[in-house]
């Protein structure tokens, strides 16, 4: 599973002050402890994720390092300790009773990358047909030169001292201890002495870099399509797979034609003589040429003339939707003497 964004964990925004995080953290710690949610076998995780967000983000070094390379920027990242976190809080346990102990917890193994989102916008047409997309992404990526181990040639890592190599760290409230992922190593269990980190990633592991990925958008797509392309997210975590890109599609308004679904919607202007006799009037096609479409005789403004199957296609790949022509009536602003004629004549009948 991706790891959450820190900022989304405690429900701020990205240029959040020191104080509005420490806010944050307060209330989403209050809402998510284990001991108010006794019957919710989550709340102990949400309640880890909200410790670990607040690690990072109070953190000035840590919170820059974040938001410059994401998850990976703070991948054994020194700090200050999960314990000092809650002593400045104290109080937000006073008001629990009860508090579980802490239950042992692995080091931290492979973990998947995050996922990444893309919003692409594509004309009518393209929505209409299908289009290829060459996407340029930036993302973060496995280090070249350390191959994402963070280390220079020959350089080992080395046992974390916060943690003793457990990747964990214990806090003691009174009588009552929990554990919380050791925010030196980042659960790891080991750390990189300065000298030995890569010179091109800093020791992180990951680089920010741009790629391109080729993407095939399938005739139908409408607002709103998410698209997944498998592996083709972030980079995992010690050895995890990466995470899946999410294309978004936004369809751009048409100038002609409106969509419903997978019918289209336009206008067809019918003159006084063929809405009174009955005859065809031409309608735009949407990717072809105007089409002539029968109009019947006595037909009125607004209704609307019907086109099977020269809508959107499908993407289930059943068939197309329909093409609907609102009919407006075109009134001749000027008229030849004749003409002036008929419609005198016309209009002493009583037309």
């Amino acid at each position: 599973m991706a790891q959450q964004d820190y900022y989304e964990v405690l429900g701020v925004g990205r240029d959040a002050s020191a104080a509005e995080i420490k806010k944050a953290f307060r209330k989403a710690a209050l809402a998510n402890h284990p001991d108010r949610n006794p019957d919710d076998p989550a709340a102990e995780e949400r309640f880890k994720a909200v410790a670990e967000a607040y690690d990072v983000l109070s953190d000035d070094d840590k919170r820059q390092r974040y938001d410059r390379f994401g998850h990976a920027g703070v991948q054994g990242a020194a700090g200050p300790n999960v314990e000092d976190i809650f002593s400045s809080f104290g109080d937000i346990f006073g008001d629990i009773f009860g508090a579980r102990r802490g239950r042992g917890r692995r080091r931290a193994g492979p973990a998947r990358g995050a996922d990444l989102r893309y919003d692409l916008e594509i004309s009518l047409e393209e929505a209409l047909e299908g289009v290829k997309r060459e996407l340029e992404l930036p993302r973060v990526e496995d280090c070249g030169t350390c191959s994402g181990s963070g280390l220079k040639d020959g350089a080992t890592r080395s046992t974390c001292v916060q943690c003793g190599g457990r990747g964990q760290v214990s806090m003691r409230q009174g009588p009552f201890v929990m554990s919380q992922t050791c925010g030196a190593c980042g659960g790891a269990g080991s750390t990189i002495a300065p000298d030995d980190r890569c010179e091109t990633c800093a020791g992180v592991g990951k680089v920010r870099s741009e790629r391109k990925v080729t993407l095939r958008i399938p005739p139908g797509v409408d607002t709103g399509t998410r698209l997944r392309v498998s592996g083709e997210g972030e980079a995992g975590e010690r050895g995890g797979p990466a995470g899946d890109l999410y294309v978004v599609v936004h369809v751009a308004a048409h100038e002609v034609f409106d969509r419903d679904g997978d019918n289209l919607h336009c206008e067809a202007w019918v003159g006084l003589v063929a809405a009174a006799l009955g005859g065809t009037v031409d309608v735009p096609m949407l990717g072809g040429e105007p089409a002539p479409v029968d109009v019947p005789a006595g037909v009125q403004p607004g209704e609307r003339l019907r086109v099977r199957g020269k809508g959107m296609p499908r993407l289930s790949g059943s068939g197309q939707g329909d093409l609907y022509a609102h009919v407006r009536l075109k009134v001749p602003k000027k008229l030849t003497a004749a003409q002036r004629k008929l419609f005198e004549q016309l209009a002493e009948t009583g037309l």
